[in-house]
């Protein structure tokens, strides 16, 4: 244990407060069982540690651990949190939890052994708590964290402090406030970068395009070789399968699929594809549209495939991605953080089903959405709104 305590005070020590996501606001920190998944590398061990550091005051009594440490194969988990709390601990940050193999049971009996002990876990974005245990899914708030917005990517890489609007505030904004918004920056320059390398918090570990990309394909291969097999206990074969199939998908995006056309590429059954691709969802590489959203099941075929951000589209591509692709991937990306959004029969994008929205380039017309109600056309390369028609960069200000 000496030696967990050492690694953790260590990372207390050298971890920056200087920039927090946007859910450090949003988790109740109050809870004693607390879960963040999120994708590989978009911050959940850096936001973990920043609470710890900024917000408990001795820090003695807490402690920043990864569940796939060689220390927990030839320890238990519940021992270890007793040794700890014997020792005057009282807040356990556990990480890679979905590393560890009986997680769920045992945090369930850490939370009802030791009802002063508040624990704080996080793991992959597949994890899915209600498969792990009925129980602890009662016990535990679980939040997802995604990749920087737009917003927070100014902040972190060129220290441009801006609020957060909510959909409503955005859709009813002036052009006065879009002015004071961005009085000392031009979005769309920045707007630019974002896209090809701003969603994923480690751009700045070497500052060059390449190393992001060959560091977030290596993060990939790890989601696959690593965390789906341990999550939904898969083999070799079925691994190989989902990255074919992300590997089919990644190029033709956004699409509606042929789910038998494209069972076929991949060469598995429809059943099995339509699982690979929720697999592939849960992992946030994906994101599957449906026409209704209530209701579905891993099943049911998705109306439109999408990768799950604009960065992944640059990573995979051999040449620059259609940016008529990476407009509506962006959208996307950013409104599904905190709303509902579906399949549009007109338009590309219906949220929370009451709002249509029809996405492009600047010479973007109404014609999609003419006489619709609640219909908006978002535009790049524009810093201004007119009429019905707003910015696609100020949808990276909703987090």
């Amino acid at each position: 244990m000496d030696r967990l305590i050492s690694i953790s005070n260590e990372l207390i020590e050298r971890t920056p407060l200087f920039f927090k996501r946007y859910l450090m606001d949003e988790i109740d920190w109050n809870g004693r069982l607390i879960g963040i998944s999120g994708a590989r590398g978009s911050g959940k061990t850096t936001l973990m540690i920043q609470y710890l550091k900024s917000k408990i005051e001795n820090t003695d009594e807490a402690i920043y651990v990864s569940l796939d440490d060689l220390y927990f194969t030839k320890n238990n988990l519940l021992d270890f949190v007793f040794e700890f709390r014997r020792n005057g601990g009282k807040y356990l940050f556990f990480d890679e939890v979905h590393k560890y193999q009986n997680w769920s049971q045992e945090l369930k009996n850490i939370y009802d052994q030791f009802p002063d002990v508040k624990v704080v876990f996080s793991g992959s974005s597949a994890l899915d708590i209600y498969k792990g245990s009925h129980d602890l899914s009662r016990r535990a708030m679980v939040y997802n964290l995604y990749g920087l917005s737009y917003r927070e990517y100014l902040k972190f890489y060129k220290n441009i402090e801006a609020p957060s609007y909510n959909l409503d505030d955005i859709l009813s904004i002036s052009n006065q406030e879009i002015n004071n918004l961005t009085r000392h920056f031009l979005p769309i320059p920045f707007f630019k970068e974002y896209l090809k390398w701003g969603y994923y918090p480690f751009f700045n570990e070497s500052n060059n395009v390449v190393t992001y990309y060959r560091q977030l394909i290596n993060i990939l291969n790890t989601t696959f070789d690593s965390d789906l097999p341990s999550i939904f206990h898969i083999n070799y074969y079925s691994v190989l399968k989902v990255k074919k199939l992300l590997a089919i998908i990644s190029n033709i995006v956004p699409y509606q699929p042929n789910i038998t056309k494209l069972s076929e590429q991949a060469g598995t059954s429809r059943d099995s594809l339509l699982k690979f691709l929720n697999y592939l969802e849960k992992s946030n590489l994906i994101k599957m549209l449906h026409k209704d959203a209530a209701g579905l099941t891993k099943l049911n075929k998705p109306d439109k495939l999408f990768l799950q951000n604009p960065n992944l589209m640059y990573a995979f591509a051999n040449q620059a991605p259609d940016i008529g692709n990476v407009r509506e991937t962006f959208f996307l990306s950013q409104m599904m953080v905190n709303h509902e959004v579906s399949f549009a029969e007109k338009g590309d994008f219906s949220v929370d089903n009451k709002y249509t929205f029809e996405v492009g380039g600047r010479k973007k017309t109404q014609k999609q959405i003419q006489g619709m109600k609640n219909a908006y056309i978002v535009s790049d390369e524009t810093d201004a709104r007119y009429g019905n028609k707003l910015p696609l960069w100020l949808f990276g200000f909703l987090y």
